[in-house]
């Protein structure tokens, strides 16, 4: 099984949703599993650092780049199984590279229910278990069925079933499982488990309930979920539009806290709080936390005194304060500089600190 082809010096920006990030010592690009599998045994038999990209949406890499192996991971396409179709479910098994948004549009335009209301968010469908993600009350973890992998540590292909993935919030066994620093296993295919039917799976997000004109826990038609969610993130600018800087970010910068009961209690009482897994535990909104520590939209273009943090070439986005944008000829230090001012900020205030959810590679929070 022979690697692919390396390319020496590719600005890791130009990978990346945030448009950030040195160049990498050499990058791999690998279309199909067998060019992965090559390229990720290459570099462990030479004992090269190994970062795995593929949508680069969750993802900063510092200034100085990533001296090892890049492997960029494009390989697409998926496959329907409807063989349980008289049981009301379709099997859906997805390359790792493949276009998550992509893979929505088809599962709702063909009347395949529960990926909905996950519409408009950027990147890669093999990242989506890593990362457990989610949004508007709903995350992949509703609806994986198994999970391919090559694990590095043994040199061999295995599956996960959703509950061997041990997924919690933005979190999973993959995300976990580590080999020096880097991902053990390295995600080749997806599959979930779907309803069929042109209603939604059950709407939990009282936002996206509003929205709909329905009340939390009702269905609507899975088209009028994906309508209103694009439409939601777009005003958030949490879908990517080249021409607007609202959406050159790694999208939410800071996952929303969990703490115990006894910290949510010490908030104002309009703070919101939802339930979270574990006794006596609440989660918190990062949003309200940051905009009520002073922290407003365009924060960082700038300040009181009429002085742009990190130059103004970072900020939180316009749309929503939860997005630490990159406005043009931003650094990776640039926009590391806002979150730290808003971490900072809510820690004092509050004090509860704030987490970041991208992946932060050779920089730190």
């Amino acid at each position: 099984m022979t690697a692919p082809v390396a390319v020496s010096g590719t600005p890791l920006a130009d990978l990346t949703t945030a448009r950030v990030g040195g160049a990498a010592r050499e990058l791999i690009e690998a279309s199909t599993e067998q060019e992965i599998i090559a390229a990720v045994r290459a570099a462990d038999a030479e004992g090269r650092p190994l970062l795995i990209i593929s949508g680069g949406s969750n993802l900063l890499v510092g200034d100085d780049g990533f001296d090892g192996t890049v492997l960029h991971i494009t390989s697409s396409g998926f496959t329907v199984d409807d063989d349980d179709a008289s049981c009301g479910g379709v099997m859906v098994t997805v390359q790792a590279g493949h276009d998550w948004d992509d893979l929505v549009k088809y599962t709702v335009m063909h009347a395949f229910s529960g990926l909905e209301a996950l519409s408009g968010i950027p990147g890669s469908t093999g990242a989506t278990p890593v990362q457990n993600v989610g949004a508007y009350g709903s995350d992949v973890s509703q609806t994986i069925a198994t999970v391919r992998t090559y694990d590095r540590e043994t040199g061999s292909i295995r599956s996960f079933t959703n509950f061997e993935l041990g997924f919690g919030y933005r979190d999973s066994l993959l995300k976990r499982s580590t080999v020096e620093g880097s991902p053990r296993y390295v995600v080749l295919t997806v599959q979930f488990q779907l309803g069929l039917g042109r209603m939604s799976a059950p709407v939990r997000y009282a936002e996206l309930a509003r929205t709909l004109g329905i009340e939390v826990g009702a269905r609507a038609y899975a088209t009028d979920v994906r309508r209103a969610v694009l439409t939601l993130r777009a005003g958030k600018g949490m879908v990517l539009d080249a021409p607007d800087p609202d959406t050159w970010s790694t999208g939410s910068f800071f996952t929303n806290p969990i703490v115990s009961e006894d910290v949510a209690a010490g908030l104002p009482g309009d703070a919101p709080r939802y339930p979270a897994a574990g006794a006596g535990r609440v989660k918190l909104s990062a949003a309200w936390l940051i905009e009520h520590a002073g922290f407003s939209k365009g924060f960082g273009l700038s300040d009181d005194d009429g002085h742009a943090a990190a130059g103004g070439r970072a900020s939180l986005s316009t749309k929503h304060t939860l997005a630490v944008t990159n406005r043009g000829g931003a650094s990776t230090s640039d926009l590391l500089s806002v979150a730290r001012l808003v971490r900072d900020g809510v820690d004092q205030r509050f004090g509860i600190r704030l987490e970041a959810e991208p992946l932060l590679v050779n920089c730190s929070l």
